[in-house]
């Protein structure tokens, strides 16, 4: 929960609190909770907040409890507003233990399996506006597509086999190898590790209603979100 949202202060805040140690954190997807903030200024210096805040290695994906005329900035930040969103997590779905064989009588008993968690979450009917989903821990697969106002997170890929729009926000929690694909690509945003891009000015005629992969190319000075047509023939 946030106390300080200017960079400065934040930063001192940090400072203090983790004691110098940048890599406290190991990319944990964060969600900013405004509830504990006193003063907020009229405009929030977002990309001041999430720059300070990724290099402590968090990955902001949301905000709760940000007032109505700050929620636009956010979007735009690259930023799902998750105030009674709909949160599924795959970690709720049943393990799958590996079966292994009972030990003889002469060995020592063996350690307790380790249980697979199933990787990847399967959406079958569509996305309405206002409808939220996270897959944590693996990849979204929507076979249904996705409407306007709709915002999808994932920590891995997201794949999107019907029209992607509304938000899409893959490698929550920093994977820089996740993609997004799409089979019929129109959306609002969509951010690859924090990197994200928006489309108020409409899609590229290229890209818009077709195949589309989303990518990031990553080298020693930045991090480039790629948008591709994506050959399905």
């Amino acid at each position: 929960m946030l106390h300080e949202i200017e960079p400065a202060r934040l930063a001192d805040d940090m400072h203090k609190m983790l004691g110098g140690m940048p890599d406290f954190f190991s990319g944990e997807a964060t969600v900013l909770d405004f509830a504990a903030v006193k003063h907020i200024p009229e405009r929030i210096d977002w990309a001041g907040m999430l720059s300070l805040l990724r290099r402590y290695q968090l990955q902001p994906i949301g905000v709760r409890n940000l007032a109505p005329e700050l929620v636009q900035a956010a979007r735009q930040a690259g930023l799902a507003i998750l105030d009674h969103a709909e949160i599924r997590a795959d970690a709720s779905r049943p393990a799958i233990p590996v079966q292994t064989p009972a030990p003889a009588p002469t060995q020592a008993p063996a350690p307790a399996p380790a249980a697979i968690q199933v990787g990847t979450m399967f959406i079958d009917r569509p996305l309405r506006s206002g409808q939220q989903i996270y897959a944590r821990g693996g990849d979204l697969v929507l076979l249904a597509g996705m409407s306007n106002g709709a915002e999808v997170i994932a920590d891995g890929s997201i794949h999107c086999f019907g029209p992607l729009r509304g938000r899409a926000l893959a490698g929550a929690q920093g994977d820089t190898s996740a993609r997004i694909i799409a089979t019929h690509f129109g959306p609002e945003l969509i951010s690859i590790a924090g990197v994200y891009r928006t489309f108020e000015s409409g899609i590229p005629e290229r890209l818009a209603a077709r195949p589309v992969q989303a990518k990031l190319s990553v080298t020693a000075e930045n991090q480039t979100l790629n948008i591709e047509p994506l050959q399905l023939d």
